[in-house]
């Protein structure tokens, strides 16, 4: 793993191993998704890393809230705006039905205010796509939040339309690496690039997220922390397009594993897709537990 810094970032190359004992163990389990599996795995404290398909694109889904929720606590650190900042919802904001929004159902006529804070943990705690796409115009669209993450050295992720567009165009073109994504969540648990308070706000919503329990958290030691946030597709003709998970997880020492796994196209439905992702979580912890 190397790093240098350039106008006060730091920049993370991700070196994934490719002789390590994890990816056999990685592929056997992706097999059982009858799909595409990428996954990527970090012991941040050292910088160890390894997956599959580490280096290739993958549709984001709700994943993409993610790099939205940096963005919004970096501009409140730079004082563009703040976390108590009041934000007026109309009826004409919410996404349509089939995406899911708790603020949408809670206030189905609009027309009501709500703070930035409560929209980041919405977001981040149910997946509500009404709060992203506020965020998300909040933030300054799209091209803001890739201009932000890349700034960052974070360059295999694209974030390109919003919940509305992607349920419009029944496309997804928010995409990332699963490499990338261990950049983004390694930033973060280094405390950078924004302030600690907003960094543990950030990770303390994801932490509490209710979407995903049977993904990484699934085989896990009840208890353990997890930071994570979820991505889903749904399913059309048989096929599931998206089942997602990334985040960061507490080891009993006190180390922390990254952890990102998409899996795409899967023919054998989001069950067994959701427990792909909990036997890799599941794999990577043992590994790096024994060590």
């Amino acid at each position: 793993m190397g790093n240098f810094a350039s106008a006060g970032i730091v920049v993370f190359f991700v070196l994934i191993q490719s002789s390590s004992p994890l990816i056999p163990q990685f592929e056997r389990i992706a097999l059982n998704a009858k799909g595409r599996v990428g996954a990527a795995v970090m012991l941040i404290e050292t910088g160890e890393t390894t997956g599959i398909l580490a280096g290739e694109k993958f549709p984001m889904q709700s994943v993409f809230k993610l790099p939205i929720a940096v963005t919004i606590l970096h501009r409140v650190d730079q004082g563009k705006i703040s976390l108590e900042q009041k934000i007026r919802v109309k009826k004409s904001d919410f996404v349509p039905a089939g995406q899911g929004s708790a603020i949408r159902d809670q206030h189905p006529e609009g027309n009501f205010e709500i703070s930035v804070r409560e929209l980041l943990h919405s977001m981040l705690d149910v997946s509500d796509g009404t709060a992203c796409d506020l965020l998300l115009r909040l933030a300054g669209g799209p091209a803001a939040v890739t201009k932000y993450i890349h700034s960052l050295g974070v360059n295999e992720m694209e974030v390109a339309v919003s919940q509305k567009e992607m349920k419009a165009a029944n496309r997804d073109r928010n995409w990332a690496t699963p490499s990338g994504t261990l950049q983004l969540l390694r930033i973060l648990q280094l405390g950078t690039p924004i302030s600690q308070g907003n960094r543990d706000l950030l990770l303390q919503f994801m932490a509490e997220s209710r979407t995903g329990p049977q993904r990484i958290k699934g085989l896990l030691p009840p208890g353990t922390i997890v930071s994570h946030k979820t991505g889903s597709s749904g399913a059309a003709d048989g096929i599931t397009a998206a089942t997602n998970d990334v985040g960061i997880v507490t080891l009993p020492d006190g180390r922390h594993l990254a952890i990102a796994v998409y899996v795409t196209r899967s023919k054998a439905g989001e069950a067994v897709s959701e427990h792909v992702i909990a036997e890799i979580a599941r794999a990577a912890w043992d590994h790096c537990v024994k060590r």
